[in-house]
């Protein structure tokens, strides 16, 4: 059997091997520095094969800065990390699909590679700005040790070094460029092929990301800069201009179609006539051309019903031709007033409209600026916390645009949660289940800070206190005002529908589909409470699971046998080593488990059988066969488990005998750690 490997993926061995799946004449190998031979990429015959004329000299066009190259092999560095489950932290862990992962978010987001791989259909990152008071992660790629030490700045909780990149800082945008570049190479990755990514930034550095997002996700996925309104007052400044607004950058990916636009008015439709057409509303009959250029289309128009004449605009003909104009009448289509003087209209039917939306532009003018997001946070807590906490709004509005009602939305700069409350309100406000994954380093709160005098020693404990708080008042708004969020029954996903009379008329309404609620065929408030998700386990960011055992043969002593008979850190729990195997396998981590005793063994099932994992000493042969017959998708044990390798054979074959035909490679499905 394999064992699990428990790192990263190598991002730069994944790239050459696309390079070779186009170009497999541009990789070579060569020895490293140790003499070990190596795949190598031959970068000069690989910008041949890109170039239609002959390759010469070394200009590019290109946008470059101090570190970027080191930020590039940072993205790509495979780490040996883990990430640790917290139930006593989380809420409704068990039930939950949300996640909240405390840890640097590079790491964190190349632990995500392989269970998010183009699984993310919106991601929104509200970045430090770069204005010299915000901190920036202090990558140890960015500088020397020295230049750290001569830093000022500060620590998280776990000792990871920030620093606050004034612009005294001779490499005051190149740092930030570094700090950002890398986390959006990888967030690239998690993206779907019809994803989008947003990012809120402001003049500072908006130039620089606007190039790094072309050069990361390329400039054809450029969607667009919207501009948001942070603010309603001016800012005095000696300029006398005011910046009122920050920008909102947006790119997609290849197969990205449109957003979802905004909701049309109906308010103007009515139906006086008993039209069996429907609802409608009039519209302009007229098209911008003259008489002289559209002849035939400058004619009298006589109402065939009284007779009256309405004569044509010379500079404003009609729009259709006589004959195309007769059938429209025939077909009950156009209204006549009464005064001659005034212009017939067309009908224009709610019933035939091609779309229930009209495309964006400046539909972020609706959403709320930065004292609404105070607001929310003063609501939720008594207290603000932060001066600039974006508008839960704001994100939603985003999310109604970008995402599917069972859509993945990240935010890897989750600061106070806003997306996290963006995310329940919208499910609250359309039936949806969006399932959001909040990111944040466990940046200390300054001692002077209001969160600090209120108890909360870190960022992280604001997030999730708020998902709680937003959470429970979302549910109680469900079920003590229902009748504001009766519509969101409607949009349950193939909801069964029955068949109720109100009114002396029949409708068909739908139910909550068993999966969320216990099948009940009422549409009443408690069910439309229980099937909003406001739960989410918290997952930290730690160390590999596994010791170090790498020893040279003559570091070995007879004394050290007994503590290198579990490769696994003492305090790792059953818990500890499921998720780890999880994230190694590329599994996603909020869906369900379970864990029962079976020949006095505890076995944990992951999704009904993706994963089945048994951490105890000396299995029994019954149990790995009871696991096997269950036919999972793959198996894990502990490598200590087994008292010899004919033991952990006789596994192997266990699997191959119960297994089906057609399982493929049983060394592949079934591993140890």
């Amino acid at each position: 059997m394999d064992k699990m490997k428990f790192e990263s993926p190598d991002m730069t061995a994944q790239n050459i091997d696309r390079i070779a799946a186009l170009f497999p004449n541009c990789v070579t190998e060569m020895p490293d520095e140790n003499g070990k031979i190596k795949r190598a990429v031959n970068f000069e015959l690989l910008k041949q094969m890109l170039s239609p004329d002959v390759v010469d000299g070394d200009e590019a066009y290109e946008f470059t800065w101090v570190g970027k190259k080191a930020a590039i092999v940072e993205a790509n560095k495979p780490i040996r990390k883990t990430l640790r489950p917290c139930k006593e932290e989380s809420k409704d862990w068990d039930t939950t699909e949300n996640l909240y992962i405390e840890g640097d978010n590079l790491e964190v987001l190349k632990l995500l590679q392989e269970s998010y791989l183009g699984k993310v259909k919106m991601i929104y990152i509200d970045p430090p700005y770069n204005t010299g008071n915000d901190f920036i992660y202090a990558d140890d790629f960015m500088r020397s040790q020295e230049e750290e030490n001569e830093q000022m700045g500060m620590y998280d909780e776990d000792e990871n070094r920030l620093f606050k990149n004034t612009d005294t800082n001779g490499r005051f945008h190149s740092d930030w460029c570094s700090m950002i570049y890398s986390r959006l190479m990888l967030a690239r990755n998690l993206l779907t092929d019809d994803g989008v990514i947003f990012i809120s930034i402001d003049d500072n550095e908006y130039s620089n990301l606007k190039e790094i997002c072309d050069e990361v996700f390329g400039s054809q996925c450029f969607l667009s800069t919207f501009v948001w309104k942070r603010r309603a007052s001016s800012q005095l400044d000696k300029s006398k201009c005011s910046t009122d607004h920050e920008y909102v950058l947006a790119y997609v990916g290849k197969d990205f179609k449109a957003f979802r636009g905004i909701d049309k008015d109906y308010k103007g439709y009515s139906n006086p006539d008993n039209d069996p057409r429907g609802p409608w509303t009039t519209g302009d009959l007229t098209v911008g051309m003259t008489g002289d250029m559209r002849p035939n289309q400058y004619y009298d128009l006589v109402d065939p019903k009284t007779g009256k004449v309405y004569k044509p605009n010379y500079n404003r003909v009609w729009s259709y031709i006589p004959e195309s104009m007769a059938q429209l009448i025939a077909e009950n289509r156009i209204v006549f007033p009464e005064d001659t003087s005034k212009r017939p209209m067309k009908k224009r039917f709610a019933s035939e409209l091609d779309s229930d939306t009209n495309p964006q532009s400046t539909w972020m003018d609706s959403v709320g600026m930065n004292t609404e997001g105070t607001k929310q946070m003063y609501d939720l807590f008594g207290k603000a916390f932060f001066s600039y906490t974006k508008p839960e709004s704001l994100v939603k509005a985003l999310s109604l645009q970008a995402t599917e009602k069972d859509s993945i939305i990240l935010d890897f700069f989750s600061g106070s949660a806003t997306t996290a409350h963006a995310v329940m309100q919208l499910n609250a406000e359309d039936g949806g289940h969006r399932k959001f994954i909040m990111v944040q380093l466990p940046e200390k709160c300054d001692e002077q800070s209001e969160a600090y005098k209120a108890g909360y020693r870190n960022i992280c404990e604001i997030g999730k206190e708020r998902i709680r708080r937003a959470g429970e008042k979302l549910k109680q708004t469900l079920e003590e005002d229902g009748g504001n969020f009766r519509h969101l029954a409607k949009y349950a996903k193939n909801a069964p529908l029955k068949e109720i009379t109100l009114n002396e008329q029949k409708f068909s309404v739908p139910i909550i589909p068993p999966r969320w609620s216990a099948s009940d065929e009422s549409v009443d408030n408690k069910n439309m409470s229980d099937a909003l998700d406001t739960g989410f386990r918290v997952l930290k960011l730690d160390d590999t699971n596994m010791k170090d055992v790498y020893y040279a043969p003559d570091d070995y002593d007879q004394g050290m046998i007994a503590a290198l008979e579990s490769n696994i850190k003492d305090d790792r729990t059953d818990l500890d080593l499921l998720f780890g195997c999880l994230i190694d396998w590329g599994l996603p981590l909020s869906l369900p488990y379970k864990s029962e005793q079976l020949g006095g063994c505890t076995v944990h099932t992951y999704n009904d059988g993706d994963l089945i994992a048994c951490f105890d000493a000396n299995i029994p042969e019954n149990v790995v066969k009871e696991i096997a017959q269950r036919k999972p998708l793959r198996a894990v044990f502990r490598d200590s488990g087994f008292a010899s390798s004919p033991e952990k054979i006789n596994v192997f074959e266990i699997f191959k005998l119960y297994m089906p035909e057609d399982a493929g490679d049983i060394s592949k499905r079934v591993r140890v750690i």
